[in-house]
């Protein structure tokens, strides 16, 4: 899991991966991760479409590269209901606190399950993690 994080938090963004309701592939750019009570987590707005595609279907796909190697992550996005999470990513990322606040009834934070994570270059073999 510390792996995952370190690699995502080197990155700065990555690439965040949901299905719409017709089933197309909708892909934009996060920042936030963090660790929370054990598993990777990222924060979102509940009023923005990534989460309706989430609550829909949460299969969703992360991708991110360092300028070296590169890390694909396929999960369970499962909705992290307690305000300590909130509190907990909005100080990691306090530039967010201007948008949110937590118990906001908008911040909303998932947490990742099920998950492989394999971390590739084009020179060593894969690493994969399962969480």
């Amino acid at each position: 899991m510390q792996r995952i994080y370190d690699f995502l938090k080197k990155c700065g963004t990555y690439y965040l991966a949901t299905v719409d309701a017709d089933g197309a592939p909708q892909v934009r750019p996060f920042g936030t991760i963090d660790i929370f009570d054990g598993r990777l987590c990222f924060q979102t707005g509940k009023l923005k479409p990534v989460s309706k595609q989430i609550h829909d279907n949460p299969q969703i796909a992360v991708s991110a590269f360092d300028g070296e190697r590169w890390i694909r992550i396929s999960a369970v996005a499962v909705e992290e209901p307690r305000i300590e999470a909130q509190v907990q990513m909005l100080d990691a990322f306090p530039a967010l606190k201007s948008l949110y606040k937590a118990g906001d009834g908008v911040t909303e934070i998932f947490k990742l399950e099920h998950g492989i994570a394999t971390i590739c270059s084009f020179t060593d073999a894969p690493i994969e993690i399962e969480f």
